[in-house]
């Protein structure tokens, strides 16, 4: 997964300014297409749209009011939505907006808008960005980010810190548990009856486990004459 080439739609718009489109079409590891988006700039993955702006891009939009409809529109996507900031420290000074006028925008696109905010320093920069971007929505798409924090060792501590995932499961009942089963498979195929029976697990918990490692089951229809299967309900 980590090698497939990941796909970036480039606003045709976009393309005339040159060196982002650029330094993503000498990469190897992705697929440009260049057509007209209705909002943002780049559409990564499917997943994300990224609005790029510009130090000077900024402060002329926040100046002549076009600032927060773009963000509007970013923020009524149906991808996820981020904004890249280009530009290095001399640039953003370069703009003669105030500082806190600066802070506030972001303050209102970010929290407000729900729009992601990410910061670069040139185009090149850009270009990675939007790479990092395509390989994280493949990573999340195919359920691929590394669970976070504490990572046990040894056969025992790595068990009970999977059963301490699931709904209503501590230490203790974790403990518990793989004593009463011997193993993290027979936990996860038991009964929501036998899984009851562990002290300190009781109904509510065991059918919240339980609900959380089952799937449904499938129905089916089924023609009144023939028999076939027509798909699921």
């Amino acid at each position: 997964m980590d090698n497939a080439p990941i796909h970036l739609v480039v606003d045709d718009r976009e393309k005339a300014g040159g060196k982002v489109p650029a330094a993503l079409a000498a990469r190897g590891d992705v697929t440009v297409e260049i057509a007209r988006l209705d909002v943002g700039d780049y559409r990564v993955e499917r997943r994300v749209v990224v609005e790029r702006k510009t130090a000077a891009d900024f402060a002329a939009s926040l100046i002549d009011g076009r600032l927060f409809h773009q963000a509007a529109a970013l923020a009524l996507a149906p991808e996820r939505a981020v904004l890249v900031l280009e530009g290095c420290d001399k640039d953003w000074h370069e703009t003669g907006v105030r500082r806190e006028a600066l802070q506030g925008a972001l303050i209102t696109i970010g929290v407000f808008f729900g729009v992601t905010v990410l910061r670069s320093d040139g185009p090149e920069e850009t270009a990675r960005l939007l790479v990092y971007l395509g390989r994280q929505a493949q990573r999340s798409a195919h359920g691929g980010f590394p669970r976070p924090g504490y990572r046990p060792k040894g056969k025992r501590a790595r068990q009970l810190f999977l059963l301490q995932g699931l709904p209503g499961v501590g230490p203790g009942r974790a403990a518990r548990l793989l004593e009463r089963f011997g193993s993290v498979q027979a936990i996860m195929t038991a009964s929501a009856d036998d899984l009851a029976t562990v002290d300190g697990i009781g109904e509510k918990t065991a059918a919240k486990m339980r609900w959380a490692v089952q799937e449904p089951a499938l129905e089916y229809k089924t023609a009144p004459r023939s028999g076939r299967r027509l798909g699921r309900s």
